[in-house]
């Protein structure tokens, strides 16, 4: 073999040694660059599902909660668990297991399909008979006219009958919200009346033992009402009916028990059904 050929076959052997060590790098980069890329993949996959954890896990307050007013707002259906053990500051309540809630199938065309009051000068007095026992309410019918007329129609028509108390407020201001069948703050009898026998404004406008209508702006009177167990100071803006002239314990102790989430402004841990709703003049005019 010639000195030349020598030289051109080695020089061939070694740039073919080249390509090979070539071709093995190239294919080893390509392989870590593929697994750079899946491991930046699944950490950014990862990294997407915490946040939608994270997103998702967020509760939204309750509606209620952000407006210290009394308006139709819960949106959980009435308790049915067991009652909590009678502890705190009020005495004398017993609570019963309550009964299960009717379905929200009453509706009317107009508040002024309710008869007149049969005796507007007589003390009208609304009892709730509840799992909690009795509370009793004296209508204002000199003041709010319409409105316990309206009051006292409904309760007669039964539309109060196994309804459950949706709302207990604990702080800032202090009463149970009821008449809504639905049980989550949006019932209504079908109808809507204008407000009558508003306060002023003023520190403490409704004591407690007040009862007045629950709505979502003016003349929206429905159904849904309150009871005040606490001297409370609102807007000027809930049309005052009547007061609670027996049975303020019973909505006390309801409140004491607070709310099922802890809350200040929720559905009742203690639940407190209207059994039936009864109407009756206690004394005749003059």
């Amino acid at each position: 073999m010639t000195g030349s050929k020598r030289e051109r076959d080695n020089a061939r052997a070694k740039y073919e040694r080249q390509q090979a060590k070539k071709a093995a790098e190239d294919a080893a980069r390509r392989r870590r660059n593929t697994i750079v890329a899946t491991v930046v993949g699944l950490a950014v996959v990862a990294a997407g599902s915490v946040w939608l954890v994270k997103s998702n896990a967020t509760d939204a307050p309750l509606t209620a909660a952000s407006s210290p007013t009394p308006t139709p707002s819960q949106s959980s259906p009435p308790v049915q668990s067991p009652n909590p053990s009678p502890t705190g500051t009020i005495k004398g309540v017993t609570c019963k297991t309550p009964p299960a809630t009717r379905p929200d199938n009453l509706r009317f065309q107009s508040a002024d399909q309710a008869p007149a009051l049969i005796n507007p000068s007589g003390v009208n007095k609304l009892t709730l008979t509840t799992n909690c026992g009795d509370i009793e309410i004296t209508l204002d019918t000199k003041d709010a006219p319409k409105t316990s007329t309206v009051m006292s129609w409904l309760a007669n028509e039964k539309y109060f009958d196994l309804t459950a108390c949706h709302r207990i407020t604990t702080s800032e201001f202090y009463i149970a919200q009821c008449g809504d069948p639905i049980g989550n703050g949006t019932g209504s009898p079908g109808f809507k009346f204008a407000d009558e026998n508003l306060p002023a404004q003023s520190t403490n406008n409704y004591p407690a033992g007040t009862v007045a209508m629950g709505n979502s702006g003016p003349a929206t009177n429905g159904a849904q009402f309150f009871m005040v167990y606490k001297n409370s100071t609102l807007p000027p803006a809930y049309s005052i009916w009547g007061r609670i002239t027996s049975g303020l314990n019973i909505v006390q102790y309801v409140a004491e028990q607070g709310t099922v989430t802890g809350g200040k402004d929720g559905k009742p841990k203690q639940p407190l059904v209207i059994i039936k709703a009864v109407t009756s003049v206690t004394s005749p005019a003059g």
